[in-house]
């Protein structure tokens, strides 16, 4: 009577299938240390035995053994994938706080170059914390226009004269009756002009920026005492002088 041998999906593979099949997972663990690591003893004990497939010897290993080797191959294959996902995840964790940092650094930027701007649109008092001791147009026959053509501002000899706001100087010398002088061509395209100075801080053709120093406060040219002459003039000639305390005033200065 013959018996169909069984080929159901479910039907258990053979020693010698599963054998040859795991042998060859044992060529390839061994090239990579795998098997150096099993106990010796649990090899011992599954005593494998050689099987003839008609081409080469294969080892046919007991199931205890074939499932640590293939335990063993899983733990790799999971540890290389979690140290893979790691290295990954890092370098995304370092690509995120270098974006962020590139992102302060450009806000920090922005912030500073918005102060400096601010700052170089600022204006200030030619003379810091002093006030008008002879006002605009105050008539007299100590001017030769007949009226003050600007503002003298109280000041003792030597103090520091500032520039009153961002602009480039095109005169710096003898003045006449100016004394020693410095006139300055605002950004805005207005001048402003510091007379009888007792020394003078900048050349012509420097640029300005507001409350630097321009020179020191004296009594040169026709004056009576140490003060500062301010003008302010929509043109580098004289004549062309406007209120130079409503023009300060329109620039924020508080006088």
């Amino acid at each position: 009577m013959a018996f169909t041998r069984a080929t159901g999906k479910h039907r258990r593979p053979s020693r010698m299938q599963r054998g040859t099949v795991r042998a060859a997972g044992v060529a390839a663990l061994a090239t990579t240390g795998v098997i150096g690591t099993l106990a010796a003893p649990a090899l011992a004990a599954e005593q494998p035995e050689a099987e003839q497939t008609g081409l080469l010897p294969v080892i046919t290993l007991g199931d205890s053994v074939a499932d640590q080797i293939d335990a063993q191959a899983d733990a790799q294959k999971l540890a290389a994938e979690k140290a893979l996902a790691e290295q990954r995840a890092e370098a995304a964790a370092k690509k995120r706080a270098e974006e962020r940092a590139e992102a302060a650094r450009e806000a920090e930027e922005r912030a500073a170059r918005e102060a400096e701007r601010k700052r170089l649109n600022t204006f200030v008092s030619p003379i810091a914390g002093s006030y008008v001791s002879t006002g605009y147009r105050t008539g007299g026959a100590v001017w030769s226009s007949g009226s003050h053509t600007g503002v003298d501002f109280h000041a003792a000899s030597g103090t520091v004269v500032q520039a009153v706001g961002m602009g480039t100087v095109v005169e710096a010398g003898w003045g006449g009756a100016y004394g020693n002088q410095v006139v300055v061509r605002m950004h805005d395209g207005t001048y402003t002009q510091y007379g009888h100075l007792s020394s003078i801080a900048v050349a012509v053709g420097q640029s300005v920026v507001p409350g630097q120093q321009l020179g020191l406060s004296g009594a040169t040219g026709n004056v009576t005492g140490a003060h500062l002459h301010f003008e302010a003039r929509t043109g580098e000639e004289y004549g062309s002088d406007i209120d130079p305390i409503s023009y300060l005033r329109s620039h924020g200065v508080n006088i």
